[in-house]
């Protein structure tokens, strides 16, 4: 809805004081804008999804290799039972063996009966034997699971790794990048600009009074050199995107002319210091995006003079591209 009527409310404006292909590319711009928003915060959302459905596939596999080698424990210790008593069988077999070869003459009852005892005693170590065998293939069936188990955490705890490796060098990069930026702004800090570094991204935020006299979209000398200061350290960084977004407070503006209201009032304002930072920064022009949210999101009290003053403001967002990392979560 808010897009509609951003839409609307550009279209009066431009359709009574610019072409028709300016208003055009003017509303790709803003479609743009809000296309790229949406992308990063579905990208931000898939990423979380998918470095927790990695940690509980690492847990649960960790686990599982934890019972199988618990199994093949309990299962050695049986098959070495097992075959202690077949080499007493075995033994017992030969002793009986070598009886009945004693024994041949001393009777024929006697003779049955060895000969019974001998047969049960073969079919009993036959079955042992069957067994034995079987066991025997248990435990190479699961020494060959336990080894794919071993082989399938390795591959997910490599995948982990990297994965936080390359969000760990991202976020440093990011810090570093913080640094360099209020670094290069320090004399602004006391006219109403700060720098964070909030969920993996820059907010510049600069209020209002340091880059524009009251109800204008035309940057004063201080803003201007603020923002050619800003874009200098900023331009060459080719791993980031940049958003630059106009706010207001909530006073109606009631303007004449171009300006309307505050919609028209912050989006003119973005464009405003996009057009500095290029022209005069000496920024890629790909690298920026304008867009206006008017007095939709407020960071203090609007009903305070000192928080008004807060919410008048640009905010420059700087996002660091997440294309590397995609592609090894979609392999």
């Amino acid at each position: 809805m808010r897009s509609i009527m951003f839409l609307a409310i550009i279209a009066m404006v431009v359709s009574s004081c610019v072409p028709s292909r300016q208003y055009e590319e003017l509303k790709a711009k803003q479609e743009k804008c809000e296309s790229e928003r949406e992308s990063l915060t579905n990208n931000n959302r898939t990423l979380s999804a998918e470095n927790e459905e990695l940690s509980a596939d690492l847990a649960q596999l960790t686990k599982l290799m934890g019972q199988v080698k618990k199994d093949t424990a309990s299962d050695g210790k049986y098959y070495r039972k097992v075959e202690a008593k077949y080499k007493a069988l075995d033994k017992l077999n030969q002793e009986l063996t070598d009886r009945l070869s004693r024994s041949r003459n001393e009777g024929d009852r006697e003779n049955r009966e060895l000969l019974e005892a001998l047969r049960e005693t073969q079919l009993d170590l036959q079955r042992r034997e069957d067994d034995l065998r079987e066991l025997e293939r248990e435990l190479d069936a699961k020494e060959a699971r336990l080894n794919d188990l071993q082989v399938e955490l390795e591959k997910r705890e490599a995948r982990v790794k990297e994965l936080e490796s390359i969000i760990a060098e991202k976020d440093a990069a990011v810090r570093a990048l913080k640094d360099r930026i209020a670094a290069a702004l320090t004399g602004f800090a006391d006219k109403g600009l700060t720098v964070e570094q909030r969920n993996g991204k820059i907010y510049v935020s600069l209020e209002a009074k340091l880059l524009f006299p009251s109800g204008s979209t035309v940057v004063n000398a201080d803003g201007k050199k603020t923002l050619v200061d800003l874009a200098a350290v900023i331009k060459n960084e080719k791993d980031i995107t940049i958003l630059v977004e106009g706010h207001t407070d909530s006073d109606p503006f009631n303007g004449k002319g171009a300006i309307k209201d505050n919609w028209d009032l912050s989006v003119m304002r973005a464009t405003s210091v996009v057009k500095i930072m290029t022209n005069d920064g000496g920024m890629d022009n790909t690298m920026l995006t304008a867009a206006g949210r008017g007095e939709f999101i407020p960071v203090a009290d609007n009903g305070t003079a000192e928080g008004k003053a807060k919410n008048r403001r640009i905010e420059i967002i700087l996002t660091p591209n997440l294309d590397k990392l995609f592609e090894i979560i979609n392999e």
